[in-house]
């Protein structure tokens, strides 16, 4: 689990320095405005016409600076948008349901015994598109109620953003236990009576934190609950070579072919996804 958040960590990390550079050369390029030349043809009798004159005319040129071409609010909006880009990892990571499931995910292989199987990429593969399944009904009121409207500008930017949130809180809220929030409303030095009076009133810099410390408790917890099965396993196999006199031999080789072949029988993995998913509603 270390290794595979080092690695999001390192990509994230690569990915945002380079969206950075991006959006600075973007600034500093809309901030050099573009010369515009202007030619007007003058004829021999002194008066102006286009551009589409004889090919011996003269032409008189002129420079003008298009200085309103970029405002500096859309730079701003597009270095916004690019510093979000680089963010969504984390907050893929942080604010959604992914965390919960990939941990549940390595506790079951780990309670399994087969070290590598089944590989990362197949336990990050399949947490991302369960999280994507869980938070579908959360996406499509964000993507109706604050990206469309604002993409019709209806709405600002500003307003967007907070209606965005509004639904990633109550998600959050809604997993996060009391104990947590009070626990990093203590350490913000919030009142407590912002808890005691409405959820509105809890600043996200709190919900956050909150929420991800609930997660990994119900994470372990379930982790917890998986191992129990297959410990009661390994006990009994290693009672019994015990009494056998087969010290020698390790009682894992023994009994990880019992532990697959009841974790198939009982469908341990629809069993267990099953529940997970349910969990979030």
């Amino acid at each position: 689990m270390l290794k595979i958040m080092k690695r999001l960590s390192y990509v994230g990390a690569r990915v945002g320095g380079l969206l950075f550079c991006v959006c600075l050369l973007t600034f500093f390029y809309a901030q050099i405005s573009t010369p515009v030349i202007h030619a007007t043809q003058v004829d021999e009798v002194g008066g102006s016409s286009s551009i589409d004159g004889a090919d011996g005319d003269a032409f008189n040129l002129s420079i003008s600076t298009n200085e309103d071409s970029t405002s500096l609010s859309s730079t701003l909006r597009i270095l916004i948008g690019l510093t979000v880009i680089s963010l969504a990892p984390s907050i893929l990571i942080m604010m959604t349901s992914f965390t919960r499931i990939l941990v549940v995910l390595h506790f079951t292989r780990s309670a399994l015994g087969t070290q590598t199987t089944p590989p990362n990429q197949i336990l990050i593969g399949l947490a991302l598109f369960l999280t994507l399944f869980i938070m579908a009904p959360v996406f499509d009121n964000i993507n109706h109620d604050a990206i469309q409207p604002f993409n019709a500008g209806k709405i600002t930017q500003e307003e967007a953003i907070d209606e965005g949130m509004g639904y990633l809180r109550e998600f959050m809220l809604k997993q996060t236990d009391r104990k947590s929030l009070k626990t990093f409303l203590e350490i913000a030095q919030v009142s407590q009576e912002k808890l005691d009076d409405s959820v509105d009133n809890i600043p996200t810099t709190v919900v956050i934190p909150a929420f991800i410390i609930s997660e990994l408790r119900k994470a372990f917890i379930i982790g917890f609950l998986i191992y129990l099965p297959f410990i009661i396993i390994d006990m009994v196999v290693a009672s019994t070579l015990m009494s056998m006199g087969m010290m020698m031999l390790p009682p894992t080789t023994i009994s990880m072919p019992f532990k697959i072949l009841l974790f198939i029988l009982a469908d341990g993995w629809g069993l267990i996804i099953g529940e997970l998913v349910k969990s979030f509603y």
